[in-house]
């Protein structure tokens, strides 16, 4: 159960990384000096089509219940809903992140033309997503036993 944990406790912080991120982005393009630098880099659009705040603080609240779902199947925080509940939502979480991570490799890779978005996707963004995914899915999977037990 150690390993569980560590892998648990390293997808926390990277999803609760994120979801701050997500929640500073709410206000402020920080780190970069202007919106139009921010959305051409983060998410690969013009400044006119730069989301909402409301579009990214849904992120940052989905992003939030993730961390907390990882954190409270890895034993890192105290379960507040039924074992199973958590466990779906551990492997949620996984699927989530493993395909975002996939598609992005993909639609980076054979994107028409390099952008500073398709390089950041192909240099950190996805293969984040896949790290933190497959750390979500060793701990759906490897606290499965233990979630049931609970449950009975």
């Amino acid at each position: 159960m150690p390993l569980t944990r560590l892998a648990g406790g390293a997808a926390m912080l990277g999803l609760g990384a994120a979801a701050a991120l997500h929640v500073v982005w709410v206000f402020s393009p920080w780190p970069f000096d202007d919106l139009e630098d921010f959305t051409r880099t983060i998410a690969g659009v013009s400044e006119a089509e730069a989301p909402s705040a409301a579009a990214t603080g849904s992120v940052a609240v989905a992003l939030g219940a993730a961390t907390y779902l990882v954190a409270a199947q890895a034993d890192l925080a105290p379960r507040l809903l039924p074992g199973l509940l958590t466990r779906l939502g551990t492997a949620t979480v996984a699927g989530v992140l493993l395909l975002r991570g996939g598609a992005g490799l993909v639609a980076s890779g054979f994107a028409d033309k390099s952008t500073t978005f398709t390089r950041w996707d192909l240099a950190l963004y996805s293969p984040l997503c896949l790290t933190l995914g497959a750390l979500a899915a060793y701990v759906a999977k490897n606290t499965e036993a233990a979630g049931a037990e609970q449950e009975g």
